[in-house]
């Protein structure tokens, strides 16, 4: 049995740290609505296109950042995307109003999007093949973990510093680790053992490939869209008058519901190890489709604080208990002269789903406040459990 070298779980970590960053700064601008709203003196649907504008820059980055991590290796291309989404993210600071503040997020999501198919890559190749669904899902599963860090940060630093301070915090700390780390974090020994030249978008869509390379796109855009529409959303739904929460707690909860992604998560990989990823992926599915349908009927109040952290908490578990595993499984499907364009071109076609996330929760919150946006979750999560039951290479146990 293969075991993990302490070089490895250190390499691990280091990419892991990536992610944590990236997806903090993901999240920044959902925490920072409701100050924004306040300042700018604007409705929550104004910060529609602002709320797009990063997930259609990942669209573009996810597709580039995989080339280019099949090309110039996966470190490079990882610390390269951190760099850029760290400067842009720190440029938000100096906005004052929404267009520069889509355009700001649109170029930041070019670096945004790329890092995510290079640490998917660089962690699979890194680790021994019994461990790398594990491995990969704790490195995703850093995005909720950002997700989480972001949160505490908003509240503990907007009611007293505002949200131009955040937004200069999310941008100076992962510029400097990604310089730091740029000389010493080396690449991955698989790529750089690699027989044969990189592949292409089109070795993606070959007889072999293609159904599987079709069903994971659908997979992850229909899971992006769940997911974005909760991360995006949860705070502006929380504080409208007729909920009545305050920034500070919706901002908390928001994080509950990243955390428990963090350990569903973690909890999806292990069954996975145990029983394979069609049973696991297919079954946590199906439980998250009736939280969904469970959260449609239950009542947000303020008052109500601990039932409603509960559900949180376990929407997100089983949401990302879903999405982070699907990194290990697309990096699965795809052999290493395509793993991270594959894993790039399947997330950054999904991320259609997350560009929809920003007009769909706008749109079912004014339409029919909390019981259709989380009817959204439960419609979402439904396509995913028939597109990965379309996927045919599955991990076994």
């Amino acid at each position: 049995m293969e075991r993990l070298t302490g070089y490895q779980v250190l390499m691990v970590a280091a990419t892991a740290l990536m992610v944590v960053l990236d997806g903090a700064d993901n999240q920044l601008l959902a925490n920072a609505i409701p100050a924004l709203m306040r300042e700018w003196h604007l409705p929550r649907a104004a910060f529609a296109n602002a709320s797009a504008a990063a997930p259609f820059g990942m669209i573009i980055g996810g597709l580039a950042g995989g080339m280019l991590g099949d090309r110039i290796g996966r470190t490079k291309a990882l610390l390269a995307s951190v760099i850029c989404f760290s400067a842009l993210t720190g440029l938000i600071a100096f906005a004052n109003d929404v267009t520069t503040l889509a355009i700001v997020r649109f170029f930041a999501g070019l670096g945004l999007g790329g890092a995510m198919p290079n640490a998917a890559a660089l962690t699979a190749e890194i680790v021994p093949a019994r461990h790398r669904p594990l491995a990969v899902t704790l490195t995703i599963v850093c995005i909720p973990l950002g997700g989480v860090l972001a949160g505490f940060l908003a509240a503990q630093i907007i009611p007293d510093y505002g949200w131009r301070v955040l937004f200069a915090a999310g941008g100076i700390v992962p510029m400097v680790l990604a310089v730091a780390l740029w000389p010493v974090l080396p690449e991955s020994p698989t790529f750089l053992a690699r027989s044969t030249p990189p592949g292409s978008i089109g070795d993606l869509f070959a007889p072999a490939l293609r159904r599987d390379s079709i069903a994971l796109i659908g997979a992850f855009g229909c899971c992006l869209l769940a997911i974005w529409t909760a991360f995006l959303w949860i705070p502006a739904m929380l504080t409208e008058p007729a909920v009545g929460f305050s920034q500070p707690d919706a901002s908390r909860v928001l994080s509950i519901h990243n955390f428990g992604g963090v350990a569903g998560a973690i909890a999806g990989a292990l069954l996975i190890q145990r029983v394979g990823s069609r049973i696991a992926l297919l079954t946590i599915s199906g439980l998250a489709i009736v939280a969904a349908l469970a959260m449609s009927r239950m009542t947000l109040h303020p008052a109500e604080m601990t039932s409603v952290i509960a559900m949180f908490a376990i929407s997100g578990a089983l949401l990302n208990a879903v999405q982070a595993p699907m990194y290990a499984l697309a990096a699965h499907v795809f052999p290493t002269e395509i793993r991270s364009t594959g894993v790039g071109t399947t997330v950054a076609a999904g991320r259609i789903g997350n560009v929809a996330a920003s007009y769909l929760g706008s749109w079912a919150l004014s339409a029919g406040g909390p019981p259709l946006y989380f009817s959204t979750w439960a419609a979402a999560m439904t396509m995913v459990l028939l597109f990965l039951a379309m996927v045919r290479r599955h991990i076994r146990a």
